[in-house]
């Protein structure tokens, strides 16, 4: 058990203007096993303006100085990664095979590179008359999702603290207690006052007035592209920059002459880690229907091998939903599909052999329509469309036809033909034949899956301005 009854605001523990506090539910148990404060109005304000205030100093500071920091909160991360893991693993309930390398060890191979990056901000650009500098965006409010809590959160405050920019963070109700591990460690390392700032509490209160805030020059929201836009409204009248990550419908388009068995099986393994709950996740799969019913047998044959369990188990492929919402959202998008006349293959329902736990089996569509509110609408959970297509003009034309484009994928005989697909998929990145993320490659989407990156070079231009001097 958890609890928190402070907040992080200007360098020291503060008790809460807001009342009461909020309960962090293990979606396995469904058993309390964290509370944390709800803050208010009053307690945003606080924050932003001890962030207001330290940013002067802060974005002054010698590169070198500020990428220490990030060394030492890298080394703190390290230090503390298994406790880390098992938090994140007993909020949001991704097993603990994936929970570890995925949740943790990625996103501190993420923050360390952004020690070498601040070094960028030094660099000074002559063109013609004019020296061009760059300088750190201001005071930056980050309004964190619930499915890659670490993750999500390192990709924002990586860069702004290599910028030079100072931070007030709200992380998600449904997964908050990583976060305020991450404040014990940044207190640990002696980040100056002001610099990181967090305020939990509900998005309609604490996420809009960081949206809204004067003071606040930057807001980053990672979330759902209805919420995005909310976002974006609250932070229109003061005309401050804001970077969305947002939904995703992501296509994985097989060709004919590709490792049938290999891209079927690692597509219906992208879908389900983390249950679903991931935006990228490739969620529909575009097959040659020359090649349908046999990628079909395939795929039911993997889905019902992967094992569903409790998340500290180490066996376990998949875990629970992470909310007994999520678990409701999803299963009535099962009952949807059925009713479109999308045919059920597998899965549909909650496993057998768990009492407790917000558990959804791993679901497999077969002959989706991709004009199906099923093909066009992110479900965020366990469930994959198996879209049959006649040619490869046909297959981009479905890959496109989404209002996202968050993500991709293409399997292909060939890296070449694989690179050639996909430079004409409209999405922000695109995975050949199985290609891993990096951490260096910028991240984001095109369309509704919103606007800005994260990560590497372009992630680190998202909390900068430039500015010319002619002389």
């Amino acid at each position: 058990m958890r609890e928190y009854a402070r907040l992080y605001i200007d360098g020291a523990w503060q008790v809460p203007s807001g009342q009461g506090m909020a309960d962090v539910i293990d979606p396995a148990s469904e058993q309390v096993i964290g509370r944390v404060p709800l803050g208010a109005e009053a307690d945003v304000e606080r924050a932003v303006m001890a962030a207001r205030r330290a940013f002067e100093g802060w974005s002054r500071t010698p590169s070198s100085v500020r990428a220490g920091y990030i060394q030492a909160l890298a080394a703190q991360l390290k230090k503390r990664a298994a406790e880390m893991a098992d938090v994140i693993t007993a909020e949001l309930g991704m097993p603990v095979q994936w929970c570890q390398a995925v949740q943790v060890e990625g996103p501190i191979a993420g923050l360390a590179q952004y020690a070498e990056l601040a070094g960028l901000m030094d660099q000074l650009r002559e063109v013609g008359n004019s020296l061009v500098y760059r300088e750190a965006v201001g005071v930056c409010a980050f309004i964190n999702p619930w499915n890659y809590p670490l993750h999500q959160m390192i990709g924002k405050l990586a860069p702004a603290l290599a910028a030079g920019c100072t931070v007030v963070v709200k992380p998600s109700q449904e997964t908050p207690l990583h976060a305020f591990l991450l404040a014990e460690m940044i207190e640990a390392i002696g980040l100056p006052a002001g610099v990181f700032n967090l305020v939990s509490g509900p998005g309609a209160k604490v996420g809009e007035a960081l949206a809204r805030h004067p003071q606040v020059d930057m807001v980053s929201f990672t979330g759902s592209t209805g919420a995005g836009v909310r976002v974006a409204q609250a932070a229109a009248p003061t005309v401050k920059r804001v970077c969305l990550e947002l939904d995703g419908k992501s296509p994985l388009l097989i060709t004919a002459d590709a490792d049938l068995h290999a891209a079927v099986r690692h597509g219906v393994q992208d879908v389900m880690i983390n249950s679903g709950q991931t935006c990228t996740a490739l969620t529909r799969m575009l097959l040659p229907a020359s090649r349908y019913a046999e990628a079909l047998e395939i795929a039911e044959a993997e889905a019902r091998a992967l094992v569903m369990g409790d998340p500290r188990d180490p066996t376990s492929f998949l875990g629970p939903m992470c909310s007994a919402g999520q678990r409701h959202t999803v299963l009535d998008y099962i009952r949807l599909g059925q009713q479109e006349g999308a045919r059920l293959l597998c899965g549909g329902e909650g496993p057998s052999g768990f009492e407790r736990g917000f558990y959804v089996a791993p679901t497999l569509f077969a002959d989706v329509d991709n004009r199906m509110r099923i093909a066009q609408e992110e479900i965020f959970g366990p469930v994959l469309c198996l879209i049959p297509y006649a040619d490869e003009a046909q297959a981009l034309a479905l890959a496109n036809d989404s209002p996202f484009g968050l993500s991709s994928a293409v399997w292909a005989g060939s890296r070449e033909h694989g690179l050639a697909l996909a430079r004409q998929i409209r999405a922000g990145q695109c995975f050949i034949n199985g290609g891993g993320f990096n951490y260096q490659a910028p991240f984001g989407g095109y369309k509704q899956s919103g606007n800005g990156r994260e990560w590497g070079e372009e992630g680190l231009a998202e909390f900068v301005e430039v500015k010319a001097v002619q002389c």
